[in-house]
C-alpha cells in the first residue's frame, strides 16, 4: 500500500482516528498528568473536535460531499493551525506581561459563579509556558505540524475527489 492506493474516505477516517487519539492524550495530560490547559489550548481541542466532526462526516460522504467535506477540513485545520502557530510564537517569544488566563481558585473566590464557570471552560494554565515536549516539540508545536498535515490533506481529498469527478 502506498500513498495513491489510499482513497479520500479512508483518509478521512484516519484523520477522524488520529483526532481522537490526539484529544484522548490531551486528556490524559490533563487529568492523568495534571498539566493545565491554556486558553489557547482550549480553542485548539475545539478546533480538533471541529477536525474529528468534519473527517467523520466526511467519510461516509461521496462526490459533491467529499469534496465539501475536504474543504471543510482544511479550513478548520488551518484555525487550528494558527492557533497553534501563534501560542508556539508565544512560547518562543514570550511578553513581558502574560494575559493567557487565571487560575481555576482565582477565578471562584473572585468571582460570582455565574462569571466563573463560563472562564472555567477557558482554561487555567500559560499560553507561553513549555510543560511537556516530545522530541524537542512543545504540544503547540506538534498541533501545529498537525493540523498542516490534516489541513494539506483536506485539500488533496478536495483535489483528488474533484479530479476523479
Amino acid at each position: 500500500m502506498n500513498l495513491t492506493s489510499i482513497t479520500p474516505r479512508r483518509l478521512l477516517a484516519l484523520i477522524a482516528l488520529s483526532g481522537i487519539g490526539m484529544l484522548a492524550f490531551g486528556l490524559f495530560l490533563q487529568h492523568i498528568v495534571g498539566l493545565n490547559p491554556c486558553p489557547m489550548c482550549i480553542v485548539q481541542r475545539y478546533a480538533l473536535i471541529g477536525v474529528v466532526l468534519v473527517a467523520a462526516v466526511g467519510w461516509r460522504l461521496r462526490g459533491w460531499g467529499l469534496a465539501v467535506s475536504g474543504l471543510l477540513l482544511a479550513l478548520v485545520a488551518g484555525f487550528g493551525g494558527f492557533t497553534a502557530a501563534r501560542q508556539s510564537w508565544l512560547q518562543w517569544y514570550p511578553p513581558e506581561i502574560v494575559t493567557c488566563g487565571r487560575d481555576f481558585y482565582g477565578m471562584v473566590e473572585n468571582f460570582p459563579i455565574n462569571r466563573a464557570i463560563p472562564m472555567i471552560f477557558k482554561g487555567s494554565g500559560d499560553c507561553t509556558q513549555i510543560d511537556w515536549t516530545f522530541l524537542g516539540g512543545s504540544i503547540a508545536n506538534w498541533s501545529f505540524v498537525a493540523f498542516v498535515v490534516f489541513g494539506l490533506a483536506g485539500l488533496w481529498i478536495t483535489y483528488r475527489t474533484l479530479k476523479n469527478r
